[in-house]
């Protein structure tokens, strides 16, 4: 006698869809401080406010109030992303309901998350940012976590894959996301036209060496030289990057726990004037 099967419970289907830069923004911020600063999530407006406004890891830059802030919230409420929670005191926070929303994991919620903080980049830029927030050893590593989200539908290459590719989310409203790709197109169309380095240099390697001159400089030691300068740089800006970023978010930390230590003194004056003492 064969047994009942168990009845097929579905899971919820993504909801996600096409959002405003301000409310994509906003999300970010959520997704990036419930990974890289737990103890400050969920997060009262001001404490969104100040994220999105952060002058490191955000592109573009902007300058958001509140009211900005509150009224994003509420339209991601009825979109079913977040939702407020009532402390104990008199502020509200909010938390993120991106996983579900979007239909994603731990570490592709977390490159989500990079692409909405920052717009379109690099394969190499997101890497290195997302891992912040979740372990990503390499391309390699990436490569099938955004293929994943390809299938998804949520992310979209820009450029053709290999060294350098270009992504960007798929959360853009249509008009924002048509400019993205007409962008990126003429800049293939330029880069097929244009002779690259690889090119120049097998065009190069076919004409007769030409004569040394003893006082001449070598041209693989300038190379080496200048390579050599350009990666120190390029470690430098993402040194003062990361300062830049952990300082910006010991600030928020400050701005909460002030904001927090107001409230509850606010409840401590009214707990006592309510005794009489």
């Amino acid at each position: 006698m064969s047994l009942p099967s168990e009845p097929h419970v579905a899971k919820p289907q993504p909801r996600w869809q096409p959002v405003s830069s301000v409310d994509r923004r906003v999300l970010g911020v959520l997704v990036e401080k419930a990974k890289t600063t737990p103890d400050a999530y969920p997060m009262s407006i001001n404490g969104i406010c100040s994220g999105a406004n952060q002058k490191n890891n955000r592109y573009p830059l902007m300058q958001l109030e509140p009211d900005d802030v509150e009224e994003s919230l509420d339209r991601l409420r009825n979109l079913g992303a977040v939702a407020v929670l009532q402390g104990s005191g008199r502020v509200s926070k909010y938390r993120h309901y991106m996983y579900e929303w979007l239909g994603v994991d731990k570490v592709e919620l977390a490159v989500m998350a990079e692409l909405l903080l920052r717009g379109t980049q690099t394969e190499g830029e997101l890497r290195g940012r997302a891992a912040r927030m979740e372990p990503i050893a390499d391309l390699a590593a990436l490569r099938p976590v955004l293929d994943s989200l390809k299938a998804k539908g949520l992310v979209i290459a820009l450029t053709p894959a290999g060294r350098g590719a270009v992504v960007t989310h798929a959360l853009y409203e249509p008009r924002e996301l048509e400019k993205q790709r007409a962008e990126f197109s003429a800049v293939s169309a330029q880069a097929m036209t244009s002779p690259d380095e690889e090119r120049r240099t097998s065009l190069a390697a076919l004409e007769p060496p030409p004569a040394r001159q003893a006082s001449s400089i070598e041209p693989h030691a300038v190379t080496a030289a200048s390579g050599g300068a350009a990666n120190e740089a390029q470690a430098l800006r993402r040194e003062i990057g990361d300062l830049r970023r952990e300082l910006g978010e010991l600030r928020q930390a400050l701005d909460e726990f002030k904001e927090e230590f107001q409230s509850r003194a606010a409840d401590f004056d009214r707990l006592k004037d309510a005794l009489g003492a």
